[in-house]
């Protein structure tokens, strides 16, 4: 085992079977030919097909991959035990499905450097190859994050995040939306998760940085915009009601 990481690398999976051994190819690739010490943590949420197993089959060649095995509690809890597991000086997150590049991470270790404790990506106003209606939902909620929590912070859904280590245990010991066995809701998105996490950045008055991204749209099997739009409205309600209460 390593006795120092610069960089450790959260990937969510569940049921990726068919997805998984090239986007890990294209990371290990990518990171292999970066100057610095990396882990890559894929934490898995219960999967019932091959994804482990493949995953598996790529720790048997590189002794930096870790597989961090969860039962089925949906992609906030397993984020979390995820992130609790990382030992590198700054934490990533990244969708398994690489809507943004790994090669963008360059962007954020420029942003680490000036200082800051979180840094997040920003698609922009308009995502292309998104659905209309996922475009719409999209946007409607970002104004309602910005009017009601994240004022500044242009776009909290981005599959791609960092955190300075010491900053990411600050806030995750305040989590409360996705951090109990309790989560399952069969949805490939937990909106509250990122909301959360960067207002209680705020909270804390970290520094938090927007770096724009290379993003392009790729279809997500679970993923419901109306059903998943109302669950992420009901969590605004909650993390503003958690403030209200002083929990954070």
């Amino acid at each position: 085992m390593k006795n120092h990481i610069d960089i450790s690398l959260v990937i969510p999976t569940y049921n990726e079977e068919k997805n998984i051994r090239k986007a890990l190819t294209a990371i290990l690739d990518f990171l292999r030919s970066q100057n610095y010490s990396f882990e890559l943590i894929v934490s898995d949420d219960g999967s019932n097909d091959r994804t482990r197993e493949i995953i598996s089959s790529f720790q048997k060649d590189d002794e930096n991959i870790v597989l961090n095995a969860n039962p089925h509690r949906g992609k906030g809890s397993t984020l979390i035990s995820g992130f609790k597991k990382a030992r590198g000086d700054i934490v990533i997150f990244s969708d398994a499905d690489l809507a943004t590049p790994i090669s963008e991470v360059d962007k954020f270790l420029a942003k680490f450097r000036q200082g800051y404790d979180v840094v997040i990506g920003s698609r922009g106003f308009k995502r292309k190859g998104a659905p209309l209606l996922r475009q719409i939902l999209a946007q409607g909620f970002n104004i309602l994050v910005q009017l009601f929590l994240l004022p500044g912070i242009s776009d909290t859904q981005c599959g791609f995040k960092a955190f300075k280590k010491d900053a990411l245990a600050k806030i995750l010991a305040k989590m409360r939306l996705y951090s109990k066995a309790q989560e399952v809701r069969g949805s490939a998105v937990t909106a509250g998760f990122d909301v959360e996490a960067l207002f209680i950045a705020k909270k804390l008055r970290l520094k938090i940085g927007q770096v724009p991204v290379v993003w392009h749209h790729v279809g997500t099997e679970g993923v419901r915009p109306l059903k998943d739009s109302i669950a992420a409205f009901l969590d605004i309600l909650k993390i503003r009601l958690n403030d209200w209460r002083g929990i954070y």
